[in-house]
């Protein structure tokens, strides 16, 4: 098979080797698994199933807000918050854990950003044609204001960072947004410290949507931190749910923006001011009153990795020992077409952790697989495979099976 077919998709030219030896984490997901056991979850990417400490989080949350009442905030921001943002800071690979702000959700912090700019002419954005749907609707609305956003197109693949650093190199844009994994095929931008590099003008906002990266494939942006937004959440491979965005801010931002909450301005609540003042890290992009039940949620996902070993390097490598057995057995003339995948490579360096079947019967494949208790995912023409730590070889064998019988 050839490794670039019609449509600017990669292609495989051989199996990849099946790793038979395995470490299994479905202990700590009881709750989830045995909740409904005959469930076939496939869709990680877009759900991760949650660790049991997380309920465990959730109560202690609840302990906390009953014992301490109204200090609870002292709790929250004197021991969870900076623990979180220590998290965060050793998976991207940065060195100041304060310039980490939470937020309800990704969004919050895209559309804080926005208001930051200033008035007076139209404002130019360069962007893809590939970001998920709350940054894509939010820019297609700015448009119908004025706002003028150059989409690069992410196919072919094989040509993307080459193309969007062109689009860069050419200035003039006072934001550049992109994302680090593509949700609607799982493409791993590899280039990313050239392209945020090749940004000519030190005044263009950078922002990096990492959703698809932050704690599923290895990376690390020291060598941008001080000039990239970066953010990403707790939804999907970090496991720890809702209510938990997040926005690394570059050292040194002054920023000022209009959409601003009282937490902006959380430590001089007690001075006497006049105007509107922001502080000098974060905190300048923090909103109102949130529910921090994520970050509780999210700091004891990070406590069960360190007691049983695990980092972002073996989540990974965990993960695509069940994606190389789902090519395998997609390959061997199985139920689903391995020439419908979108993208993928032999050696799954460009690929994020979940796999993209695009076909015009996306909507109803996934009908038809979720009445046979297989959760998948589906994005208009595209049908999505994800893969978590609580697969096991087991769980892509009894995927087949039941492929089979339908």
């Amino acid at each position: 098979m050839d490794m670039l077919e019609n449509d600017g998709a990669l292609r495989p030219t051989m199996a990849p080797e099946v790793t038979t030896t395995e470490t299994s984490y479905k202990e700590h997901y009881g709750r989830f698994l045995s909740a409904d056991p005959e469930r076939l979850h496939f869709a990680a990417h877009s759900h991760h199933h949650w660790p049991d400490v997380t309920r465990d989080a959730m109560l202690r949350y609840w302990d906390d807000a009953a014992e301490l009442s109204d200090d609870k905030w002292e709790r929250i921001f004197g021991t969870e918050v900076p623990s979180a943002q220590r998290h965060v800071a050793d998976i991207i690979g940065v060195d100041h854990p304060g310039q980490v702000a939470f937020g309800a959700s990704t969004h919050e912090f895209v559309t804080r950003i926005l208001s930051g700019f200033p008035g007076g002419r139209p404002k130019r954005v360069l962007t893809t044609d590939s970001e998920f749907y709350s940054f894509a609707r939010q820019a297609a609305r700015l448009e119908e204001e004025g706002v003028v956003v150059e989409r690069v197109a992410t196919e072919p693949f094989e040509t993307f960072e080459e193309r969007f650093t062109a689009a860069v190199e050419k200035g003039g844009h006072d934001l550049v947004f992109l994302s680090h994994v593509f949700f609607d095929s799982g493409f791993v931008v590899r280039g990313l410290d050239a392209i945020v590099e090749a940004v000519p003008d030190p005044e263009t906002v950078v922002v990096v949507d990492g959703y698809h990266s932050f704690c599923a494939v290895p990376f690390s942006i020291r060598a941008i931190q001080d000039r990239v937004f970066y953010t990403a959440g707790g939804y999907k491979y970090a496991q720890s749910g809702e209510a938990l965005g997040w926005l690394y801010v570059p050292p040194g931002c002054t920023m000022r923006p209009e959409n601003t909450g009282w937490f902006a301005d959380f430590s001089n609540l007690k001075k006497a001011q006049s105007g509107v003042q922001y502080p000098d890290d974060a905190f300048r992009f923090w909103g109102a009153t949130f529910d921090p039940v994520g970050v509780y949620r999210f700091n004891s996902v990070m406590a069960l990795w360190d007691r049983i070993g695990l980092d972002v390097e073996k989540v990974h490598d965990k993960v695509q020992e069940a994606q190389r057995l789902f090519l395998e057995k997609c390959r061997a003339d199985g139920p689903l077409d391995a020439g419908a995948l979108l993208l993928h490579t032999d050696g799954l360096e460009r690929q994020g952790h979940f796999f993209t079947f695009r076909t015009p019967e996306a909507q109803d494949l996934y009908a038809r697989l979720k009445a046979a208790k297989i959760m998948t995912d589906v994005r208009r023409d595209r049908l999505r495979f994800g893969f978590g730590l609580y697969h096991d070889r087991s769980d892509v064998e009894a995927l087949f099976e039941r492929l089979e019988r339908l």
